[in-house]
């Protein structure tokens, strides 16, 4: 008895996805400072700090990288970011509310894939592939403070309800929750909508009524149109308005189909080794052989029409794509599918519980340096602290750091970010004491070097220093 008990609650889905998410608690307070997209993390934190402690206009979405000006500036439509603030009127601001948000939309996202990869192909299939996306590249990136997965599991869960609406009986609640959660995903993260061709599936199916397929398509479009305003009319807007770029919108074409050609090996990379990993990666290469020899239709159009739909987003983001290993999560999704067909063409139960078994520790492996952060980055959080000694927070600073736009935030402060050759360019320091820079943050140690300034030195410890640069 017990031991159909146990092996009925390790068959269920439901099981593993409870227990990654709590195995991904540790550390869930973190500061957004692991090795892997800390900048990117704290463009999110900034926004939803900003909408807690200046204004909650969700349509005029702030940084604090914009130097003088108000730091208003296009971006993605900042649902993460407010749901982050709205947790905070409740219990005060802190960062970390993002993680848990994040996690429980990507948890629900997983089962909800689980439940689509059900109704379309066997129980086995649907269990594999879920449980392949659990230790994914997703296994790390569904507890950062970044929109990618969170809107992607959006895009999932209205992929369910719109499928159920095409499949089923006409049901207002299907297309209502398939517009709620399509708008919210899509919004949050432009390139997630290219799931949505798998709907073309239906579209030319003859199995669908004319009727039903104009209904779907009318909601389509009622989507669209706020999507469409959000980010090639208020996005631009915001930019010429307010002064300040920030916000990626891809290459023209032509550009970014050059850039693809020249960092193509680099794509390959985010495809064979950052999705899955090897193992994973060899079976959905298994997959995808078993799937042409078992001449499994459903399967290669999932297949194909995904990777054509994706295929876009890589020509239209070049060079980025290939830079930043998480333009690949929207995709994983579908490699876990493939991967999990593969894994149900073994016979042998014991070997496929094997290699689910090594593709988890190859991945949670290979992502588990996420979930600690090294103590040069640990410095950064004692920033505010120490600045707040002889600095106020509306002073304008100055950082070292690049482009990162990191240490700023753990500064609490507003400024630039620079580089080095930057700040030793005397004229280059002058023009920001013009715009009302008061001091100079020089990081030695993470996220910069040491560089010594014929300034004031006002504080100075092992990781970084700062310079006074103008008098109050």
């Amino acid at each position: 008895m017990t031991r159909t008990l146990n092996k009925r609650i390790f068959a269920d889905i439901r099981f593993w996805i409870l227990f990654f998410a709590l195995l991904r608690l540790y550390g869930i307070t973190n500061p957004p400072l692991e090795a892997a997209h800390s900048w990117r993390q704290t463009t999110v934190t900034m926004v939803a700090r900003n909408f807690y402690e200046v204004s909650p206009d969700i349509f005029h979405p702030r940084i604090d990288i914009a130097g003088e000006k108000t730091g208003i500036t296009g971006m993605e439509f900042p649902l993460f970011n407010y749901l982050i603030y709205l947790v905070s009127l409740l219990f005060g601001y802190d960062h970390w509310y993002g993680r848990l948000i994040n996690l429980l939309v990507s948890s629900a996202g997983i089962y909800y894939f689980f439940l689509l990869a059900r109704k379309y192909f066997k129980k086995e299939v649907a269990f594999n592939a879920a449980f392949i996306l659990l230790v994914s590249f997703w296994f790390s990136y569904a507890r950062k403070i970044m929109p990618d997965t969170f809107a992607s599991s959006l895009v999932l869960i209205s992929l369910y309800y719109g499928s159920n609406y095409l499949d089923r009986k006409r049901s207002c609640k299907n297309l209502l929750l398939y517009a709620v959660f399509g708008l919210a995903g899509i919004l949050s993260k432009l390139p997630v909508a290219y799931i949505w061709v798998l709907f073309l599936v239906w579209f030319l199916s003859k199995k669908v009524s004319t009727a039903r397929k104009l209904i779907f398509g009318a909601v389509t479009l009622l989507i669209a149109v706020p999507v469409y305003y959000w980010y090639f009319v208020w996005v631009p807007y915001l930019v010429d308005a307010y002064g300040f770029w920030h916000f990626f919108m891809g290459e023209p074409l032509q550009q970014g189909v050059k850039e693809t050609q020249t960092f193509f090996p680099r794509i390959l990379n985010h495809f064979y080794e950052s999705s899955l990993k090897f193992i994973g990666f060899g079976l959905f290469l298994f997959g995808l052989v078993m799937s042409v020899i078992r001449k499994e239709k459903v399967l290669g159009v999932v297949f194909l029409l995904c990777l054509a739909g994706f295929s876009l987003i890589i020509l239209k983001a070049g060079r980025t794509f290939a830079f930043h290993s998480y333009y690949i999560l929207p995709f994983v999704p579908v490699m876990a599918l493939v991967a999990g067909y593969g894994l149900t063409q073994i016979n042998n139960r014991k070997a496929i519980y094997i290699l689910l078994a090594a593709v988890a520790v190859e991945g949670l492996l290979n992502q588990w340096n996420d979930f600690t952060i090294e103590p040069n980055a640990k410095a950064m959080t004692h920033l505010e602290s120490d600045l707040d000694r002889f600095s106020s927070r509306d002073d304008l600073i100055v950082i070292n750091s690049g482009e990162n736009p990191a240490p700023m935030y753990f500064a609490h402060r507003k400024g630039w970010v620079a580089h080095n050759e930057q700040i030793l360019d005397t004229a280059y320091l002058h023009s920001l004491e013009h715009k009302g820079c008061r001091y100079t943050l020089i990081l030695k140690k993470k996220y910069g070097t040491s560089v010594s300034l014929s300034k004031e030195l006002v504080f100075q410890n092992d990781d970084y220093a700062v310079y006074h640069l103008s008098n109050p």
